[in-house]
């Protein structure tokens, strides 16, 4: 017969242990959610010519164009500078959000490497 709060084959009572952490790991991802969402990364592309802010909630904050980017006859090159610039910070806030659960999980992945 196993042990009170054990489980059948000597495996250890620990599921108590187990649910504590997981809920704390949880608290932390909420919390850590909460302050990536109130983040702002700003990233910028043709050396300075195109900034584009972005909030931890990836929506578009800010643009900032300089005079001489605006060039009625190039168009294209202004849309493809927006688009760097927007994707950089996209691919920041990514990093920046990685870091932080990579901090909860101790670098894991899922819950502790759980899954």
């Amino acid at each position: 017969m196993a042990k009170r709060g054990g489980f059948p084959g000597g495996m250890p009572g620990n599921m108590n242990n187990l649910m504590k952490q997981a809920q704390k790991m949880q608290r932390q991802m909420e919390e850590a959610q909460k302050e990536l969402e109130e983040k702002e990364i700003t990233a910028t592309a043709g050396g300075g010519a195109v900034e584009v802010t972005i909030s931890g909630k990836k929506e578009i904050t800010k643009v900032k164009l300089s005079e001489e980017v605006v060039d009625p006859d190039d168009i294209e090159m202004l849309e493809d500078l927006i688009m760097a610039a927007t994707n950089e910070a996209l691919r920041q806030l990514e990093e920046v959000s990685s870091n932080s659960m990579a901090k909860i999980t101790g670098g894991m992945g899922g819950l502790g490497g759980m899954f």
